[in-house]
């Protein structure tokens, strides 16, 4: 059986999904595996082939890339409620261009991308759900990047400062300076110019 924390946690997101009756919630968080992760746990390795997908009821996770020269980029930050998604291409058995750890102890939501079939038809409510969710994600994230290729890494940080102002709190600077393409010294010179 799943821990009570761990359940509670699903619960009391699934608690926030209007499509779905009480027996349903009950149902879906006693199957669904919700694990916690320790701060640095990594989810996924760059070059390994995904066979999960995850959704964060708790915590941060870091998606990032490694270069040849060993230089981390970060790319994306998840937090509550947010869905990191594993694309068609990936999924379908090619190795990942990215990593995933965690930032912050998490909670989180973990798919079996082999099962995702049979528990959707098992919950056949889930699936506009989800959809939803991925394409809210993805308009956010397309219309990001087109900001963030405009934008000089002031307007980056005044951006991150007005849309996700909680990173800046439990994300370490140095991942938050890799995440605007900048150096911590940079971005400690931004934060001055703008305090």
């Amino acid at each position: 059986m799943k821990a009570r924390t761990e359940t509670e946690t699903l619960l009391r997101f699934l608690a926030k999904v209007p499509d779905l009756n009480d027996e349903e919630r009950l149902r879906l968080a006693e199957e669904l595996p919700v694990h916690e992760f320790p701060k640095g746990a990594v989810l996924l390795r760059q070059g390994d082939v995904p066979d999960s997908c995850f959704f964060i009821l708790e915590g941060c996770v870091r998606q990032y890339s490694l270069d040849e020269d060993g230089t981390e980029t970060s790319i994306e930050f998840f937090t509550e409620e947010q869905a990191v998604e594993i694309f068609q291409g990936q999924a379908g058995g090619k190795p990942s261009e990215y990593s995933l750890a965690c930032v912050e102890d998490s909670v989180i939501l973990v798919g079996d991308l082999k099962t995702l079939p049979a528990t959707y038809a098992k919950y056949p409510k889930l699936v506009p759900i989800t959809r939803a969710m991925m394409e809210r994600n993805y308009a956010k994230t397309k219309e990001a990047f087109a900001a963030f290729k405009s934008s000089s890494p002031e307007e980056r940080y005044r951006s991150l400062l007005g849309n996700r102002p909680e990173l800046l709190e439990r994300v370490p600077h140095y991942l938050i300076a890799s995440y605007l393409g900048i150096t911590p010294e940079s971005l400690s010179r931004i934060r001055k110019r703008i305090s």
